[in-house]
């Protein structure tokens, strides 16, 4: 701080102009500025403009093969679901038709076991009717021939 103020202080006091003094330096500064601006365009900053560019389109697509491939991915995702409902509809109808089928078959496999066991339950009672009727003739006949023996019997 302090030399700067004997600095200020010395410009001040040292000649014509003082601190400001234009003279043909300030143009000389002023084209070498320029230069330097027009050298670090050419060798550094067009270079890095270009590369910045080039990442840019790089991205840009990118984003756009990415976004097409997303909507192809969206559309192959929604024809996906569409075939797999149909398939789960058809499969839901070929299950029902299948039971509905299956459910005909026991129905009518029930109803044949039923008529053949009412036929053989009908037949068996017949038999025993008849082995009945039988048994109860012969029956008949011996107590008709068991009572005539007790009454001669008795009778004599």
């Amino acid at each position: 701080m302090v030399n700067l103020s004997i600095l200020i202080s010395s410009s001040e006091t040292s000649g014509p102009g003082g601190l400001f003094d234009i003279n043909a330096t300030l143009p000389l500064v002023a084209i070498q500025f320029l230069l330097l601006m027009a050298i670090l365009n050419v060798l550094l900053y067009s270079p890095l403009v270009t590369a910045i560019t080039e990442r840019n389109d790089f991205i840009l697509n990118n984003l756009s093969k990415a976004s097409d491939t997303l909507a192809k991915a969206n559309e192959l995702t929604a024809q996906y679901e569409q075939e797999l409902n149909s398939v789960r509809k058809e499969a839901q109808l070929e299950i029902a038709n299948s039971q509905k089928i299956h459910k005909e078959i026991l129905d009518i496999e029930l109803n044949i076991s039923q008529k053949y066991i009412d036929n053989l339950l009908e037949s068996i009672t017949n038999e025993f009717l008849t082995k009945k009727e039988s048994v109860l003739n012969n029956l008949g006949s011996e107590i008709q021939t068991l009572t005539t023996e007790i009454e001669n019997k008795l009778s004599v």
